[in-house]
């Protein structure tokens, strides 16, 4: 069992080349998101993501996600990943600790035990950091129209949480990736699959 998941701030690219490794992984990939990755997430999702509730305290934005999680990783996740599937996330607790830890100033020691409560400890085989700059990733989300309440944040706010994901990364090589985000998507797309082959995991999935 493979467990990768896709981290970065607003802007990055992730979904798309989440999209494009779970194709380059083959049909039995499983492709999964954080949060809305199952119908209990897709109701959570809304809560958080809608503009209208700005005054959600940082607390109950946390506790969201990792309900929104529990249910993601006993529905999804585990039960793919028990049936010897591939898993690709896009997003999963490193954004907790990205977002809620380092953007929001939440004690990252609670969050490494919502976590380890929310997943029964599952961390993933890899993570992949699809890094750009803030102007580079807000720009993107500026062509989309309509923001939703966290990429709507101030700029200082995505800052914060940019520089969380280069800690969290330098800290664990093991297990983490960067990526240049910044590239053409094909040259990303490329610098994804050398990241997953590297680690051996696109043996017998039909990838070169």
């Amino acid at each position: 069992m493979t467990f990768i998941t896709l981290e970065g701030i607003e802007g990055c690219g992730k979904t798309t080349q989440a999209q494009r490794l779970a194709v380059a992984l083959g049909p039995g990939a499983l492709l999964t998101q954080e949060p809305g990755g199952t119908a209990i997430g897709r109701a959570i999702r809304g809560l958080l993501l809608d503009v209208d509730h700005k005054a959600m305290a940082p607390e109950a934005e946390l506790l969201l996600y990792f309900a929104d999680r529990a249910q993601h990783v006993a529905e999804v996740v585990r039960p793919a990943l028990a049936d010897g599937r591939i898993v690709v996330s896009d997003r999963y607790t490193d954004s907790s600790m990205a977002y809620q830890g380092y953007g929001r100033g939440l004690d990252l020691d609670l969050i490494r035990l919502l976590a380890r409560a929310a997943t029964g400890g599952l961390v993933p085989d890899l993570t992949i950091f699809i890094d750009v700059p803030v102007d580079v990733g807000l720009a993107r989300v500026g062509k989309r129209g309509r923001h939703d309440r966290l990429e709507a944040e101030v700029r200082e706010f995505h800052e914060r949480v940019r520089d969380g994901y280069r800690a969290l990364a330098a800290a664990d090589r093991g297990r983490w990736a960067s990526i240049d985000g910044e590239a053409g998507e094909d040259d990303v797309s490329r610098q994804v699959l050398d990241a997953v082959a590297a680690r051996g995991i696109m043996a017998g999935h039909g990838v070169r």
